[in-house]
């Protein structure tokens, strides 16, 4: 395979036959939340809901959302692709289709989607494509998955108030971000969760594109 061939392979996404073929097996989390002791996989409070960004590299996405109030736990894995439980090293080649997502769930009587999603916009440039930043290919791109027709009306409406923000601060870029209603979220090995907080130091990609989103999507 020539190299032309390899680079655009990264920035395009799988067919479903195309992807690589994975394995039986899920990656189980091993360990409760790094931060709050809670457990990564559940049960969750029936009342909470659940969401998952993807907005680039997942270790400093993931820190946002853990210090927020109403954020119960929050985990990073794979989402977005067609191979069965994917192992790290699979997503980085782009042969699975996944994105490195961010599992939030929260208390809806402590905060909303709205609140997170404005979290979500700023904190990421949502125009870049299969890239955030120097993090480059299909695992990096833009992504909202939501388990509910309602929640996904609540985050389309909210690209286009964002989309409109974006314009009249002058970013005239076009959103680029996948949203729809999740098929299936696979954890990512221990070592991915918490990452930051067990390695404070460690890289974090995090950046917005200095346009505020507005309040009441």
């Amino acid at each position: 395979m020539s190299f032309m061939t390899m680079l655009s392979k990264k920035f395009s996404l799988p067919a479903q036959d195309e992807a690589l073929p994975g394995r039986s097996d899920a990656i189980v989390p091993g360990e409760a939340h790094f931060v709050n002791g809670r457990s990564l996989q559940g049960p969750y409070p029936e009342t909470f809901k659940t969401v998952l960004f993807g907005m680039g590299c997942f270790w400093g996405a993931e820190r946002l959302f853990w210090q927020l109030p109403g954020v119960h736990v929050t985990a990073v894995g794979y989402a977005g692709g067609h191979t069965p439980n994917p192992t790290y090293h699979e997503t980085c080649t782009g042969r699975t289709g996944h994105t490195e997502a961010v599992f939030v769930v929260y208390d809806p009587d402590q905060t909303s989607l709205s609140d997170l999603l404005k979290v979500f916009w700023e904190n990421h440039d949502p125009t870049q494509g299969m890239r955030q930043g120097n993090d480059t290919g299909t695992q990096y791109r833009s992504a909202i998955y939501v388990g509910s027709e309602e929640d996904l009306a609540l985050a389309e409406q909210s690209r286009d108030t964002y989309q409109s923000a974006l314009k009249a601060g002058s970013h005239m870029a076009s959103i680029t971000t996948e949203i729809r209603q999740l098929d299936e979220f696979y954890f990512a090995e221990d070592y991915h969760q918490q990452y930051l907080a067990k390695n404070p130091a460690g890289y974090c990609g995090i950046g917005g594109t200095g346009v505020s989103c507005p309040t009441g999507l």
